[in-house]
């Protein structure tokens, strides 16, 4: 105890009087090589010639009352639980200052700080001023789109297997790529120091980074455009199909979204007529998040493009293009762990959510 790298320093005190005492030392000399009081000494020293190894332990204390009762508690708990609106409150999300004062005005408690309520809320692990965004399947073929798609993602097409000469590309648009000119040098890191970005900038204008993902062999191709749209995209399709492997291949998949660059039948036809191999996918109605290249965009949004301090367009373009050859050469494919199973698995919890709320499906689908 007294020598231990884990004991408490109050214990370790106590029982260095006790080895003092041990070496037959008197309290008075043991005071002065330890520096406590005295009185310390002398109780300390009584207590473990009373009770042994146990009476140099803390006592029990009562500790001071609960300023809040456990129904006051639960109380604010259950006000955390319900949406700001429906108490009167002009709020979007709670807070732990207004809940506090939401306490107090309902009388649930005389008065309580903001750090009070926030240790209750972490009792039950609540967060009322975070928040999730989420949407309706509103896609009547939700479930065949969304399958066949996870099919080509596991290399089946059809209920048959791919060939080695069958390729899945996955392909979008990001929009609105801004060139940020900064008023003043971005300051990179130092010690106990971010990076430091100016917030004033001058704006340069804005392209169009269109890119194709090969699922399977984590390869991307891409170009910088004005504006979106159809043309970009065909051009984009040209710049992929007129390369090897894809040029000689049985059969390229392009699964895309719903953007009005590649929508619907027509989208279709125009990529068929223009290249036979080439089979357009469509994902279903605001299911983007089922396309593999969104992955690729967010990383080129974490990596290139935020924070944003530019020159101009042409240096946008010219580092867009840098990343994807670095990319290319040490990129593997994604770990896409969402199967046909875990489809049918979110589908029977929504169906099963849809029985409890009718009310909230009908609304959704309507609107």
């Amino acid at each position: 105890m007294a020598y231990g790298h884990r004991t408490v320093h109050r214990i370790r005190q106590r029982a260095h009087v006790v080895l003092h005492a041990a070496r037959g030392r008197s309290n008075a000399r043991i005071a002065r090589e330890t520096g406590l009081h005295l009185d310390t000494v002398r109780t300390w020293r009584g207590r473990f010639a009373a009770s042994r190894l146990p009476a140099l332990g803390d006592l029990k204390r009562s500790g001071r009352p609960a300023s809040f009762t456990p129904l006051q508690a639960a109380q604010v708990k259950a006000l955390a639980c319900q949406l700001p609106a429906e108490s009167g409150t002009p709020l979007a999300r709670w807070s732990a200052p207004e809940l506090a004062r939401k306490a107090v005005a309902r009388a649930i408690v005389g008065t309580i700080s903001a750090s009070t309520v926030r240790r209750f809320l972490k009792q039950d692990a609540l967060k009322p001023w975070q928040y999730q965004s989420w949407i309706f399947i509103t896609d009547p073929a939700f479930r065949p789109k969304a399958e066949r798609l996870l099919d080509l993602y596991a290399r089946t097409w059809q209920g048959e297997a791919l060939s080695a000469d069958e390729y899945v590309i996955s392909a979008d648009e990001k929009t609105s790529v801004q060139a940020r000119c900064r008023c003043h040098p971005t300051l990179a890191p130092g010690q106990a120091r971010t990076m430091r970005v100016n917030h004033t900038y001058g704006r340069g204008g804005a392209l169009a980074y269109l890119a194709a993902y090969d699922v399977h062999h984590a390869k991307v191709f891409g170009r910088c455009e004005p504006t979106p749209g159809i043309s970009p995209f065909m051009a984009l399709v040209n710049q992929v199909m007129s390369q090897e492997p894809y040029a000689s291949a049985k059969r390229v998949f392009w699964v895309v979204d719903n953007g009005s660059s590649h929508r619907g039948r027509k989208a279709a036809d125009r990529l068929a007529s223009a290249h036979p191999t080439a089979v357009l996918v469509h994902t279903p109605v605001h299911a983007s998040w089922l396309n593999q290249v969104e992955i690729f965009f967010s990383v080129v949004q974490r990596k290139v493009v935020s924070p944003s301090d530019s020159t101009d367009l042409k240096q946008v373009s010219d580092r867009l293009r840098a990343f994807e050859d670095r990319y290319n050469a040490t990129a593997q494919p994604f770990q896409w762990k969402f199967t046909t199973s875990d489809l049918n698995d979110l589908l029977a919890r929504l169906d099963r959510h849809a029985a409890d709320h009718p009310e909230e499906s009908s609304t959704a689908l309507t609107t």
